[in-house]
């Protein structure tokens, strides 16, 4: 029952009724009526307690399947504790219950007469407190004693006396037709059913909570003793039972004697439909209102929809399970023979699905079978396509087990802890290495991938995992791989990433030569991950055309293949024109429990909002990635995440908590030589100081990533800090040192390289020009970018220093419009010491403090409409709703609106709009 410590779960309606009928001045009748185990013992055990508490008389009784054949055996139980009172009837009404219980021989009285003498001893019992008469299971009260309650129940008015009865609606009874007052027990809500069993059964598996959630359906019985059941039975906490098809949850004995009975009652071709349907996951409960797809239709089961088990989805009148417990218990009692055979005529009936046909396969074969095995893997490799890593590990996994060769067992046992690497799953990918039996099995390249992804992941060693990594792929070189080989590309593709993180020139350089001498086997794909992670101010012409035509043509992607194009995406700064592919990805792949593939995709993600502006949403990209690094102990992505969010701290004025986190990075990254990380440790505080104002300090550390006039080989923060090495460098007088890098830029064809590089070595070079002609073009060339927009934070910089320029060449008037809009942007941006910077050459321009009244203007009709929908209190997603537009693009218009209006929150609009009717008006 749904009770904790007294205290009822989900039931504030009925404790309501309940309430009201307790204290009620006069006697009446009531009967929960609700589906088994839905809680109503539970309520009566409520209305009792409330009863006591309002000093009444509380006489129990219950139902007794056994008993259900025995005249007044149900009266009896009820009259019991008050027979005392008997003595004190008239002679007529004690003659009565005398041959009723059998005290004495008579003819069986009427059941009016037997009423009245009944409500007239329940008058005597209430002489001296209220009486509340408590059924519970009514349903199984023999018939003599059911009618006998129901001509009480219907006279109680005017007494002192109450009836409540628990029944079970699925099972029918004398009751349903006696007219009384009905309160429907239904089943719990959603959010009930989650605090129930969180009470209950505190820090449970998410993946068996989920579980006992959706089999419970809301069934309090269920959610209260499913889980130390589950949790007995050894049921592994992940997404095995895919594997398989519907394998339903273990039912503790007292759940499986709530329908098992009348399941072994069916006949077998009936029990034989139901299994099917069962095993095939036909819908049970509400869950069969809404299929996700099409299910195993039952036939000629009306036998078991008239026994209770099945009802009629009213929309496609197919049969569907009465209660996802019908579903466990129908399997529960079936034998393996039976559920093999089941799972046979399934995959014949499902030939066409490949996963679902794969997946009843191998439910149905014992002995190792090629076909079945090729089959799993063909499913695997379709379902990751879906985001389903986890599912696909255990798919390849059952496929090894029934393969007939063992060089193929080992391939796919190879293939799973790929797979399970790359989602993270690396305690699994290394037993899954281990448990190869073939010779050199576990000093394989699939252990070598395991082993390294392991490494790394965990405790950033980029070291060791490089020389395994290296060996490996020299083996398959010198034992004459001629053709495309699957694991050599992942081999390929992990030393990329391991060196990428470890960003050392010697490592790759030797990395090169070696891919050199492997040719036309290292992949397309591999090749422009060569050049895109390494060095792309040596290696990066090309590259951005490259990768757009490889995300051109890409057609059902695997995750690794979309994380892997989007770190080349962004090392040449396009990353934006791939974010709905990226984020389709990361809302697949998270729901899969692919823990790895998710945390790049954050990181991804992340970096793109805080190139475009979304500081905001790159804050909590941010922080729900280190949130899952950590609880997952995946060091190097916990340490990477802390490195972005000490450079957003950087460039948002937090200059205290960037510096926690640049230290943290530090610390950790460079005795294990991660080079990728200290060098973005560097940019915190090459921004952090330029933030403040400490140009001496920016330029130490900028210097720290790379020398002025040159730019350090496979340094990938190098050309990024090129806007910051030279400002630094021109604010301390180092103008010769700041000339020389603006000029190493353009010579290393930067421009061509990415639109963010562009823009920034225009910057550069007009920060930088001492001709006024040559300055006033580049900075002309930076601000007509066309991605000039896609990066904000660059672009008002430059105009901040353009604004400067052109205040003291040109005068104050020249100076005010890119000033402006500098200060709009670091506004905009939440980039509030650089938004003062700006603001104060603007005020040394002659220009009026920015107010709301200069911006008004500039909002267009959808910004208005938005704002003063947000001032009059709906949400982004209600006003989404009326103007036909996303909650994420209502947010985005606000994003723009807040600063035009010069406010910073929701609650300012109202005034903000009223001020500006105002002024429009006069």
């Amino acid at each position: 029952m749904e009770s904790i410590a007294g205290t009822m779960v989900g039931r504030e309606r009925e404790q309501e009724v309940l309430s009201e009928f307790v204290t009620a001045a006069e006697g009446r009748a009531l009967v929960l009526r609700g589906d088994t185990g839905v809680g109503k013992s539970a309520l009566l055990e409520h209305v009792s307690a409330l009863a006591a508490g309002e000093r009444h008389r509380v006489v129990r009784a219950a139902g007794v399947e056994a008993e259900s054949e025995l005249p007044f055996a149900g009266l009896h139980q009820f009259l019991h504790p008050l027979l005392p009172h008997i003595d004190r009837l008239d002679d007529s009404h004690r003659e009565v219950f005398d041959v009723v219980f059998g005290r004495s021989e008579g003819s069986p009285p009427s059941v009016m007469t037997l009423g009245i003498a009944v409500l007239d001893l329940l008058s005597l019992a209430t002489s001296q407190h209220p009486l509340l008469l408590v059924l519970d299971d009514g349903q199984w009260l023999d018939t003599s004693s059911i009618e006998v309650c129901g001509f009480v129940g219907r006279r109680l008015t005017g007494s002192s006396v109450k009836l409540v009865v628990g029944l079970r609606s699925d099972v029918p009874s004398g009751f349903d037709t006696a007219a009384l007052p009905q309160l429907a027990v239904t089943t719990l809500s959603e959010e009930a059913s989650e605090q129930l069993l969180d009470l209950r059964h505190p820090g449970l598996d998410p993946v068996i909570r989920r579980l006992v959630l959706n089999e419970a359906q809301g069934n309090a019985l269920a959610l209260l003793e499913l889980p130390p059941h589950v949790l007995r039975s050894g049921r592994p906490a992940d997404n095995r039972e895919v594997l398989s098809g519907y394998m339903g949850v273990p039912l503790p004995q007292r759940l499986q004697q709530v329908y098992g009975d009348r399941i072994r009652a069916l006949d077998g071709a009936v029990r034989t439909e139901l299994l099917r349907g069962a095993l095939d996951g036909v819908g049970a409960g509400t869950a069969a209102r809404h299929p996700r797809r099409t299910r195993y239709r039952m036939l000629n089961a009306d036998e078991a929809a008239a026994g209770g088990l099945l009802d009629i989805d009213p929309l496609s009148g197919d049969f569907v399970f009465r209660h996802p417990l019908v579903r466990s218990t129908v399997v529960q009692l079936a034998t393996p023979n039976e559920r093999r055979a089941a799972h046979a005529a399934l995959a014949q009936v499902h030939r066409a699905d490949v996963e679902r046909r794969a997946t009843h396969l191998a439910a149905a074969t014992i002995d190792p079978d090629e076909e079945v095995a090729a089959a799993l893997e063909a499913a695997a490799e379709s379902v990751i396509r879906r985001g389903g890593a986890m599912v696909a590990v255990s798919w390849l996994t059952r496929a090894a087990e029934l393969s007939e060769r063992p060089e193929e067992r080992s391939r796919r046992l190879g293939d799973a802890a790929f797979v399970a690497g790359h989602a993270g799953l690396l305690g699994q990918a290394r037993q899954l290495v281990g448990s190869d039996p073939t010779p050199g099995g576990s000093h394989s390249p699939a252990s070598v991938v395991a082993a390294a992804y392991a490494a790394l992941y965990e405790d950033g060693d980029v070291r060791s995992s490089q020389r395994h990594v290296v060996a490996a792929i020299e083996n398959l070189r010198d034992d004459g791989v001629k053709d495309s080989h699957e694991v050599l590309t992942r081999l390929i593709n992990l030393l990329l990433a391991v060196n990428q993180y470890a960003s050392d020139e010697t490592a790759w350089e030797r990395t090169h030569a070696l891919l050199d001498t492997l040719g036309d086997l290292v992949p397309a794909h591999s090749r422009i991950y060569q050049d895109a992670w390494g060095d792309v101010v040596r290696r990066g012409a090309g590259v951005r055309e490259r990768v757009e035509s490889a995300f051109a043509v890409l057609r059902d992607p695997e995750p690794w293949d979309i994380t892997r194009l989007g770190a080349a995406a962004y090392h040449v700064d396009i990353l934006s024109q791939y974010r709905p592919l990226l984020q389709r990805a990361l809302d697949r792949e998270s729901g899969t429990g692919a823990m790895a593939t998710s945390m790049t995709l954050l990181h991804l993600v992340m970096l793109d909002q805080m190139a475009v502006g979304e500081w905001d949403q790159a804050e909590q990209t941010g922080r729900q990635c280190l949130d899952l690094a950590t609880s997952h102990g995946h060091l190097l992505f916990a340490h990477h995440a802390r490195g972005y969010l000490g450079l957003l701290a950087a460039m948002r004025g937090h200059s205290d908590r960037a510096r926690r986190l640049q230290t943290a990075v530090d610390t950790w990254a460079r005795p294990r030589g991660v080079g990728f990380l200290t060098q973005i440790a560097d940019a915190i505080g090459t921004t952090t100081a330029l933030t403040e104002g400490d140009y001496e300090a920016a330029y130490l550390h900028a210097i720290g990533i790379t020398p002025p006039g040159i730019f350090t080989p496979y340094a990938h923060q190098a050309p990024r800090t090129l806007l910051d090495l030279v400002e630094a460098a021109l604010h301390t007088g180092r103008h010769d040192q700041a000339r020389a890098h603006a000029l190493a830029a353009r010579r290393a064809r930067l421009p061509h390289v990415s639109p963010r590089l562009a823009l920034m070595t225009h910057g550069a070079l007009a920060m930088t020009a001492t001709d006024p002609t040559e300055g006033d073009h580049h900075f002309r060339q930076a601000e007509t970018h066309p991605a000039a927009a896609s990066f904000p934070y660059e672009l008002a910089r430059i105009r901040l220093a353009h604004g400067i320029r052109l205040r003291q060449t040109q005068g104050r008037k020249a100076a005010r419009l890119t000033l402006t809009l500098a200060t709009e942007t670091f506004e905009r941006l939440g980039a509030p010491t650089w938004a003062e910077r700006s603001r104060a050459e603007l005020r040394a321009a002659g220009a009026a403090p920015l107010t709301s009244s200069a911006h008004l203007a500039t909002l267009t009709w959808q910004e208005r409409r938005i704002a003063d929908l947000a001032a009059s209190g709906l949400t982004n997603k209600e006003i989404g709703a009326r103007m036909h537009l996303s909650p994420r693009t209502v947010s985005s218009h606000l994003y723009r609106v807040f600063p035009k209006l010069g406010i910073t929150s929701r609650a300012a609009l109202r005034d903000a709009l009223g001020k500006m009717t105002d002024s429009q008006d006069a």
